[in-house]
Order: structure tokens, then C-alpha cells, then sequence
């Protein structure tokens, strides 16, 4: 061997020298038998020894397993394979002092020289058991979560076979964790299958998201028991493939019933809501559109400025107060309902019929060639009706009013369809009008009228006048009739016009009082001298309304110390028709105490002769319109001759009033009127006047007797 050469070696040997002494990892040369017959230092420190007591231990002392018979298979390896083959084992090895710890040991056959064993490199593990440890706490930890939430997973391989699941997944489903072992994957999807509502369609989506491993999917799942599951897969990807699916499931059969409770909650709200706006805008009686719609709607026609004609009519029922009193309100309600039918039959192209309340109509017509024509269509359809078994005719009255839709303004025209809707009322009834000017011009007066009218209730600026009545069977004057006066601004205003206005002003019964007592002060005196005269007063079918009338007109008398069998009152026919039986109540409880009842102005209102037996009245007064078709006294005239020989024959008195001449003294008298009224004998007159005025009216009957 050359020199250099043995240079090369001797330095090669002193390297692998120091391989082995410096090796981080301890190297351990045994016999055939298991003998330690060199190490290195990293072995005497890893074993806790020394380098002497290491050579000739055999290796169980080190080591808690034989691991030899794993190596010495390679001893034996096949002719022509390498001579110097390893393998690695993990064993439990002991230090000297007798602590155990884990190493890893890889091992070579030695075949060098005809020297048999192994040659071992060992290493101790301790440096993973912190690792290992961390490993097991997350794998602990993630074990926990998916355990514990409220979802049942399960995880499949790409090939479908199952690789994990948590216990939710399993009594989600009910499925026996048997049943999730590899292989058995068909029947616990099969039993999955099973508890599906539509089994088809959960096994038809299962195979479709199978063809398509990158689709994330969410869908619903009813089960059979009732109960709805949230389905959620999403695919399982390492390194950027996909190597499996992840499926999830949630039972949200609380929060579908939460939420379907919700929506049949909004679904009654939203029908509640359309039943308010149903009310809103319909008239709940008739079915046609209410006031708001039509405000609504002719706003908007005025808001657009459109260039088109546009005409209101405003309807009225004429009498309705009528068909309550003496039918009831529920005809009334079925009288309107059938207006109601009739108005949308007659009127199909109205742009609105609507009921503004009441028995008030209202029509909205535009671009309408012959609204005249309209107004006498729909009086036209007023035609008799039978409500409830009783026939009744009802009639309307109508005002008009019309204007374009760019220059009008909405509310004054419906102000102005009303105004001559009362004038269509004051005109007679059963007819329309048109909106004049001057109908503003009388509103306004007769507003004014009612405030003085007001004015002159508080005030007491009310007069009375006495009207002598004779008897021409003892030719002196039996009774007088107070009439009452007022003077407006120096112009005489008649009963005819304030009796009205008072009624519908509601002042009346103040009125009617104060007046009743001012008549009963006035002829006082001359009720007191004479037992056998007596005063008549004009009492209003709405003072009979009043509860307490008979109570106060009783307590008034009373007051005046006056004899109640010396109050007459009159009253016309209506009072007698009234729905309530409060006026006939009223004046059967005056008669009981002595007051007289006079059925005034006879023949000129229901004229119903036949119940003439049944009311509480004591007299009947002829009308002066029957009086006035005497001329000469020869006339014949059967109905005046029938109307007092009636009331004779049911015990009844008469008077005829408005008598102006001696002709008609005669035939009355011929007649056996017991009592006449009028010019031909006094003017009314004020009490300071009374007494010279009875005194002619009784030399002037005794005259021309």
C-alpha cells in the first residue's frame, strides 16, 4: 500500500471514528446472542451509563421487548440482495436509574469479516411525547365539539364509504352505530331513505350530488314523523382535491313551526288589514263606496286638472224618517241596501256611487253629455218597493252641481250639490235642481235667520196674540186662541216660517214652553173669572217627544194657577202617526188630568176618518180651506157636511176657523159647529186688548144670528 493511500485510510478511519463518537444518536454493535460488544457516547448517555458497563450488557437490560426476531429476518435475505438492510421498530427502553422512556430503533444485519449480529442506531422519542400529547388534546378537544353540536355529521371517503360521524348523526336519523361500520353504508343510508317523507326524491338527490363532488348544497328534508331537517354537504378537500363529502343535518322543526306559525300569523294579520281597508273604503250597509272614497276620488280628479266636465249629484231620500217611525229601522236599513241596487243598476258607468252617510247618496259623473238627463233617470228608479210585507214609494230629492276639473275646487262642489239638493227639498220634494247662485244667497239667509231665530228664544223677544172663539149656541165667547208673534228687525215674521225653523233648529221645546206660559200669564185673570172659558195652545209633534212634557206643562199650569180643564192643546193628525207611542202617551196622561186635546187643522193631513175613535182628542178643528168653498151658503159640499156629522157622531166637538162672512156663519151654524173662529168676528189681539175684542166678537155674533 502506497503512503498516500494509507494516508487516505488512516484519515477515512479517524472520520468514521468521529462519525460514530459525535452521532447524536446512540449506536450499539450486538453479537449473534444479543451481547453489546461496542456503543458510541451518545448510547452510554442516553442508557445513563458508561461506555464499560454498556460493552458486554445484553440487550434486555436496555430494552423492555425483544425486537431482535423483527431484524434477524434480514440476515436471511435472499442471495444477491445487499448485504447491510434496516429496518425500524419502536420499543420501551430503561435508563440505569430505571426510568423508562420510548425509542425508536433502526437496525442492521452485520455481515462483515464473517461477524454476525446487528448494528443499532437508537433515538429516543421523548422530544414527540409533548407533540403526541398536543395531538391527542386537539383530537380530544374536536371530538368534544363535534359531539356536542347541535348538527348531525357525518363524513364519506370519495368513494363513498363512511370515515366519521358523531352520535347526533345517529339519533338523528335512529340509526344503530352497527349500522356505520365500513360496508354497511347501503343500509344505513336505506334506513335514511326509509324515514323520508319522499323517499324517491331523497335518494334521486343523493345519486345527483354524487355525479357532482365539487357542489355545496343546502335543500329541506320532511321526515315522516313530522319532523323537517335542514340538509347541508359541502365537499372534504386535502391539499386542494377532493378526497370525500361532509354532510351535515339540523333539525329545525321548532323554527319551521315558529315561522309557519309566524306566516298564518301574518296571513290573518294581512287579512285583518284588507278587511280594515275593506271598511275603510265601503259603506258597510249598502256595499257601495263610502264618503272617503269619493272625497278620494273626486280630489284626484281635481288634483290632475284634467280638462273634463265634472258633475256631482247629491240624493236624498225624501220622508225616510217616515218608513224608521212607522215601519222600523230595519226597513229602513233594507230601503237603503235596495236604493242601493237601484242607484249601481241605473248608473253602470258612474266613475262613483257612494252612501255619505244616513239616506244621502252621492253620484260622481265626468265627462257626462246630459247630467239632466241622469237626475231624471235615477228619480225615474224610484220605484215602489215592498220591504218587509208594507209597500212603500220612496222618492228622492236631488242637487246638482257641476264644474272642470281644472278650475273647480272638490269640496265646494260637493257644498254646492248640497245646497241645491235642499232647495230640490224646499221646491216640493221628488225633483232635482241645479246649483244657481241664489241658492247660496237663501242658504245664507236662512243661516242668518236661524241665528236671529236663536237669538230671539234666549232673548224672549216672542209676543202672543189672542183670537176670540164664539159658541153660537150661547153667543159668547167660550175660548180663546193664543197665536204666537215675533218681530224681526221691524218685519213680521208668520208662524208658518219660525214653527219650522225652531223645530229643525231643535229650539222648540224651549220655545213652545216659554210661549205657554206666557199665553197662560196673560189670560190669568179671565181664566179666573169664568170657570167655563178656556185657553187653546198650538203644541209641535217634537214637544210631544219630550218624556217629561206632560210633567211640565202640567207643572206650568200649576204655577199659573190656572185650572188644567181650561188648557186645550192643539195638535195636528202627525203627531198621531209617530212610530213611538211617547206623543199619544204624552196626551192621554194631560187628558187624565182635566187638559183638553184638539185635533187640529182637520182634513188636510192623513184624513184618517176611521181612527178618528181611537185618539185622545176631545174636538176637531175644520181647516180653514174647507171653510172658503162656502160662497153663498146654498153650496153643497158633502165632505165638510160628512167630517162634522162623523165627529158628532163619535162625540167629538167641532170648531171651524178662518170664518169671514155671514154666509158661512150661517152654514156652519146650520151644520152644528159648536165653536167659530175667525176675521168675522176678531183679529188676534193683544191681551191690553182682549177684553174690548171679546166684547165685539159677542155683540157681532148675537147680530147676525
Amino acid at each position: 500500500m502506497g503512503a498516500s493511500k494509507r494516508r487516505r485510510t488512516a484519515k477515512h478511519t479517524t472520520f468514521v471514528a468521529d462519525l460514530v463518537a459525535e452521532s447524536p444518536n446512540g449506536l450499539l454493535a450486538l453479537d449473534p446472542d444479543g451481547i453489546i460488544t461496542a456503543a458510541n457516547p451518545s448510547a452510554a448517555r442516553m442508557f445513563g451509563r458508561s461506555l464499560d458497563s454498556l460493552v458486554g450488557q445484553h440487550q434486555g437490560a436496555l430494552f423492555l421487548q425483544d425486537f431482535t426476531h423483527d431484524l434477524t429476518a434480514l440476515a436471511e435475505a435472499p442471495p444477491g440482495m445487499p448485504s447491510a438492510k434496516t429496518t425500524v421498530v419502536e420499543v420501551g427502553a430503561l435508563r440505569a436509574d430505571g426510568s423508562g422512556f420510548q425509542a425508536e430503533i433502526a437496525g442492521a444485519v452485520r455481515k462483515t469479516k464473517g461477524q454476525g449480529g446487528l448494528i443499532l442506531s437508537v433515538r429516543s422519542l421523548e422530544h414527540r411525547q409533548a407533540w403526541d400529547t398536543e395531538i391527542r388534546r386537539a383530537t380530544s378537544l374536536l371530538s368534544a365539539t363535534l359531539e356536542s353540536t347541535a348538527d348531525g355529521l357525518a363524513v364519506f371517503d370519495i368513494n363513498g364509504t363512511l370515515t366519521g360521524m358523531n352520535q347526533r348523526f345517529l339519533d338523528m336519523w335512529q340509526v344503530p352505530r352497527e349500522l356505520m361500520s365500513p360496508g354497511r353504508e347501503p343500509e344505513a343510508i336505506a334506513l335514511a331513505v326509509e324515514q323520508s317523507a319522499d323517499p324517491q326524491a331523497f335518494l334521486t338527490r343523493i345519486i345527483e350530488i354524487q355525479k357532482h363532488p365539487e357542489a355545496i348544497t343546502d335543500d329541506i328534508v320532511l321526515l315522516m314523523d313530522g319532523r323537517t331537517i335542514e340538509r347541508h354537504s359541502r365537499p372534504q378537500r386535502v391539499d386542494g382535491q377532493v378526497v370525500g363529502r361532509v354532510w351535515s343535518f339540523r333539525d329545525i322543526t321548532p323554527r319551521r313551526k315558529t315561522e309557519e306559525a309566524a306566516e298564518a300569523a301574518m296571513a290573518k294579520l294581512a287579512a285583518h288589514a284588507h278587511e280594515l281597508r275593506s271598511r275603510a273604503y265601503q259603506d258597510s250597509l249598502t256595499g257601495l263606496a263610502n264618503r272617503a272614497v269619493f272625497n278620494e276620488t273626486l280630489n284626484q280628479l281635481f288634483s290632475q286638472g284634467e280638462q273634463e266636465n265634472v258633475d256631482v249629484l247629491l240624493l236624498d231620500l225624501d220622508n225616510f224618517k217616515d218608513v224608521n217611525d212607522l215601519f222600523g229601522h230595519q226597513s229602513g236599513d233594507e230601503l237603503l241596501r235596495k236604493i242601493a241596487v237601484q242607484l249601481s243598476s241605473t248608473l253602470p258607468d258612474a266613475e262613483v256611487v257612494a252612501r255619505l252617510g244616513g239616506d244621502e247618496f252621492v253620484v260622481l259623473l265626468t265627462g257626462c253629455a246630459d247630467v239632466d238627463a241622469v237626475a231624471i233617470r235615477v228619480l225615474a228608479s224610484m220605484i215602489p218597493l215592498s220591504i218587509q210585507g208594507n209597500a212603500i214609494n220612496p222618492q228622492a230629492s236631488i242637487g246638482i252641481a257641476s264644474g272642470r276639473s281644472e278650475t273647480a275646487d272638490a269640496q265646494e262642489l260637493l257644498r254646492e250639490a248640497d245646497i241645491a239638493m235642499y232647495a230640490a227639498k224646499r221646491a216640493g220634494r221628488n225633483r232635482y235642481r241645479r246649483f244657481q247662485p241664489t241658492m247660496m244667497e237663501q242658504l245664507i239667509q236662512q243661516t242668518r235667520q236661524e241665528t236671529r231665530l236663536r237669538k230671539a228664544v234666549a232673548g224672549q223677544e216672542f209676543t202672543i196674540a189672542y183670537q176670540p172663539i164664539v159658541s153660537p149656541l150661547t153667543g159668547t165667547v167660550t175660548q180663546c186662541e193664543a197665536l204666537a208673534r215675533w218681530v224681526d228687525d221691524g218685519l213680521h215674521i208668520p208662524p208658518l216660517d219660525f214653527i219650522p225653523l225652531a223645530e229643525s233648529t231643535g229650539v222648540i221645546e224651549q220655545l213652545g214652553m216659554d210661549l205657554m206660559r206666557q199665553s197662560l200669564q196673560g189670560l190669568s185673570v179671565w181664566l179666573a173669572a169664568d170657570a167655563g172659558v178656556s185657553l187653546a195652545v198650538n203644541v209641535s209633534g217634537a214637544q210631544l217627544h219630550n218624556q217629561d212634557f206632560a210633567d211640565n206643562v202640567l207643572r206650568l199650569v200649576k204655577d199659573c194657577s190656572v185650572n188644567p180643564a181650561q188648557l186645550v192643546l192643539e195638535v195636528t193628525e202627525s203627531v198621531f202617526f209617530e212610530a213611538t207611542c211617547n206623543p199619544i202617551q204624552q196626551l192621554i196622561r194631560l187628558r187624565e188630568s182635566g187638559v183638553r186635546v184638539v185635533l187640529d187643522d182637520f182634513g188636510t193631513g192623513y184624513s184618517s176618518l176611521g181612527r178618528l175613535q181611537d185618539l185622545p182628542v176631545d174636538a176637531l178643528k175644520i181647516d180653514r180651506s174647507f171653510v172658503s168653498m162656502i160662497i153663498t151658503g146654498d153650496e153643497h159640499l158633502p165632505i165638510l157636511t160628512s167630517m162634522i156629522h162623523m165627529a158628532h157622531n163619535l162625540g167629538l166637538s167641532v170648531t171651524a176657523e178662518g170664518v169671514e162672512t155671514q154666509a158661512q156663519l150661517r152654514y156652519l151654524n146650520a151644520l152644528g159647529c159648536e165653536a167659530l173662529q175667525g176675521y168675522l168676528f176678531s183679529r188676534p189681539q193683544p191681551a191690553l186688548e182682549l177684553d174690548p175684542a171679546i166684547a165685539e166678537a159677542a155683540r157681532t155674533l148675537t147680530a147676525l144670528s
